[in-house]
């Protein structure tokens, strides 16, 4: 099965669930995976890609002093990502990845890589999390970029499965 309908399927299974997104090294490509489905719009409920440390700040709650130490990379600031676009656009679940499309030798990161997290917001208001790291040694900019969103959906997915199990 095409990896965005099962998202779909396990998305709009009961208790149906909607999915926002929030992006800065995949630069759209997640949104536009997600949207890529017809009838997406059952789900996804919107997206933002805020590609600098004064755009995550205002609009996804990011913790500026962190975010700066990290010139915005890590675990902590995808997780805030996640959590603030869920809130942002009022959905069950969040996703976000920052990271960098390619080597940045200033910053000591010599392969493409990404931070990535997935927030569910609990009925109960709380929120569980999922992240991880992903890296593509030798990718190019945009096969980086591709491939970043292309696992974030399976990370996605393989995520979604398991709340469903654990219920």
């Amino acid at each position: 099965m095409n990896s965005v309908l099962e998202l779909k399927q396990l998305l709009l299974t009961a208790p149906r669930q909607t999915l926002a997104v929030a992006e800065s090294v995949t630069a759209g490509h997640l949104q536009a995976r997600v949207a890529s489905v017809s009838g997406a719009s059952e789900f996804f409920v919107g997206g933002i890609t805020a590609y600098n440390l004064s755009q995550k700040v205002r609009h996804l709650w990011v913790n500026e002093e962190h975010a700066a130490k990290v010139n915005c990379v890590s675990p902590r600031v995808a997780a805030e990502m996640a959590r603030g676009v869920a809130a942002l656009f009022g959905a069950n679940i969040g996703v976000a990845t920052t990271g960098y499309a390619e080597p940045s030798p200033e910053e000591n990161v010599s392969a493409p890589m990404a931070c990535w997290a997935i927030a569910q917001v609990l009925p109960s208001g709380e929120v569980r999390l999922h992240s991880g790291r992903l890296e593509f040694p030798g990718a190019t900019r945009i096969d980086a970029q591709a491939k970043l969103a292309d696992a974030v959906v399976e990370e996605l997915i393989s995520r979604l499965r398991r709340w469903r199990a654990e219920t």
